[in-house]
Formats: structure tokens, sequence, C-alpha cells
């Protein structure tokens, strides 16, 4: 786990000078951008940059997110960064979201040979993916009530955004709601990453789910989709900026609550298997669905579903993180298709219950 994967085949001095060009043609002729750099734990997924714009009305600490060039074997078959831009802005303006100040999209790719979108850099601190924050971090280090005080502001974004009212019109970019539209893009999505070469543990999960469909989904709203702690920056345990919109999606509550207590449990389960304690009290199911409840009213149901259903969308992603990996000589390719699933045993535990 404590590998850097890589994510991008990008020169970082070209992509400042491209972006210095850009900038200009934006802002005017005395802008200029400072020297960019990659985040030490860069995302699996779109591409992000750091740097600073410079311009007659001031100075900004910038993000850039950009689609992974195709030779970087992208996670996703589309990046709709347009789409992600106008729903981090809505986010931010409608439901209260401490999403990041969204400056520019630009959907020309002749600038940067991709569309890109340019927000406010904030600072705070994440609980890492790489080592997971379960082995030893900061947020591991705090006191419990602290981290419970973490685990119910992170509970009350998701219910922020929830009880958020959209137009369909601003929710359009994000294609067909509900549960079973959901579930179709992710039968799509596999057979894109992975349709010549199926693993039969995610097709087991997709048949569970058929034989325990729930028997009234709840409603749909704007589910933010990567809904996790990870994609959060805190100050005093406190969100300060809600990252990483491009899983966005109209849908159940249900799929982002799951998701984040699913991704709590896959760097739990990670730990425990090494034999160190973690952090077992945390991101508990019955503790996030009861904080949700009482901030919205609403009780989340059908949770079992839920969380196979997170496991396989999990499962489907980091299996063609695994790719990547091998595509760059990072890792061997496994006999066995199922290996590519890191938390196979997981969800071979969940197809058992």
């Amino acid at each position: 786990m404590a590998e850097e994967i890589r994510t991008s085949t990008r020169d970082l001095v070209e992509l400042r000078d491209s972006l210095a060009r850009w900038l200009r043609g934006r802002v005017g002729g005395s802008a200029s951008v400072s020297e960019v750099s990659r985040p030490a734990e860069n995302g699996m997924s779109s591409e992000t940059l750091f740097f600073t714009a410079t311009w007659d009305e001031g100075r900004t600490r910038c993000v850039a997110r950009l689609a992974p060039a195709v030779e970087a074997v992208p996670v996703f078959p589309s990046y709709d960064l347009g789409a992600q831009f106008e729903i981090m802005r809505l986010a931010r303006e409608k439901a209260g979201i401490p999403a990041p100040r969204a400056l520019w999209f630009e959907p020309d790719p002749a600038h940067l040979g991709t569309p890109f979108l340019v927000m406010e850099r904030e600072d705070g601190d994440v609980p890492p993916d790489v080592m997971p924050y379960t082995f030893g971090s900061w947020l591991l280090d705090a006191a419990p009530a602290d981290q419970r005080r973490l685990q119910d502001a992170a509970v009350a974004v998701l219910a922020a955004l929830h009880r958020a009212e959209f137009t369909p019109g601003e929710l359009a970019p994000l294609g067909a709601a509900g549960l079973r539209a959901h579930v179709e893009a992710q039968r799509a999505y596999y057979a894109w990453a992975h349709g010549e070469r199926p693993i039969p543990v995610l097709d087991r999960a997709f048949r569970w789910l058929e034989s325990h469909w729930p028997r009234e989904p709840g409603p749909d709203v704007l589910c933010w989709g990567d809904a996790r702690i990870g994609n959060m920056m805190f100050r005093d345990f406190t969100p300060v900026a809600v990252l990483d919109w491009e899983m966005a999606a109209v849908g159940p509550p249900e799929l982002d609550l799951s998701w984040m207590i699913f991704l709590h449990r896959f760097f739990q389960d990670i730990t425990v298997s090494a034999g160190f304690p973690g952090m077992p009290d945390f991101m508990r199911s019955d503790d996030v669905c009861r904080k949700y409840w009482e901030i919205t009213g609403y009780e989340p149901r059908d949770m079992d579903f839920y969380e196979m259903y997170a496991a396989l969308r999990h499962g489907i992603v980091m299996a063609r993180v695994w790719q990547r990996r091998i595509h760059f000589g990072e890792q061997p390719r496994p006999d066995d298709p199922d290996d590519l699933v890191l938390h196979r045993a997981t969800i071979e535990e969940l197809l058992a219950r």
C-alpha cells in the first residue's frame, strides 16, 4: 500500500507554460503561473495540479483537475469536468457544502490536451489513503471524542447535501436518476473496465444485488458519489473542503452513506489483517445511520444491500486501478482475476451472509 501509484504521463514544465498562456487569455496579458506541482498522494482518477495564479486583481492559490491521458489507463471511461464544475458550484451555493470555490471551467482541449477545471485551493488536514489513516495518522491519534466529532460532521455534510433542493435542469448533467439507473451504469462501467477479463467475484455480487433488491428504494437526492473522509479537508475536526465530485449522481441517500461506511471498513480490514487494531469503533453503520436520522428525520434502510453495492462498486474501481499498475510495471498480473480485487475476502463474506 505504501508504493506511489503512477497516475500521469504529462510533463509539469509544459503544463505550467500552457497554463500561463491560457490564464493570460482569460484575465489579461500580465497574468502568471507559479511552478506547478502534484499532490504527494495524487488521486487515482483525475489528474490534480497545484499552482498559484497571479494577475491584476490579485493572487490565488489554485487546484486544476484534468482528465487523465489515454496512455495513463484512465480509471473511468469518460470525465465530464463541466458537470463536475457545475455540481461543485451548486453544492456550495445551494446546500452550503464547503466545496472549493469554482473559478473556471475550460472546455477547449487545445490548451492542455483535455478540458479542465480550476478551483480555489483550501488548507486543512486530510485522513491519508497511503498509508491508510487506520495504520497511523492524526486521526488515529485523536481522542475518541474528537474522532466522533469528525464522524458526525462528515455525516452532517451528507445530510445537508441530500436535503438541499435542486431543479431537474440543474441535475440533468448527471444523467438518469434512481437506484436502477445507477446500478445499470455500474454494469456498463464494469463491462468497459473488465469486459475482456471478467472478475467472477464481482459477477456474483451483481447477481446477489438482483436477488436482494430493495422493495422500496429511498428518495432520489443529489449524491456526492465519492463520499468518504479521505475526500475531505478538516480543521479542528470540522470539514472545510469537500473534494472529488466526479462520481456525483442522483439516487437514494443510502448510496453516499454506505460508501462512507464501506470505505472505512476497507481500510480497517486491511489494518486488522496486518495485525494492527485500527479504528474498530469508527464509522460503524448503526452510528452513522442514527446520526443521519437525527439530522434529517429519514431513517436509512436496506443497508445490507447498499453495503454489498458499495463493496462491488469499489471492487470495480480498485481492479481497474490494479490494471493501471500492471500497465506501468508496478505489479504483476495475478493468475486469478478475483485477486485484482483487494477486498475480495470482504465481498465473499458479504455474499455468504
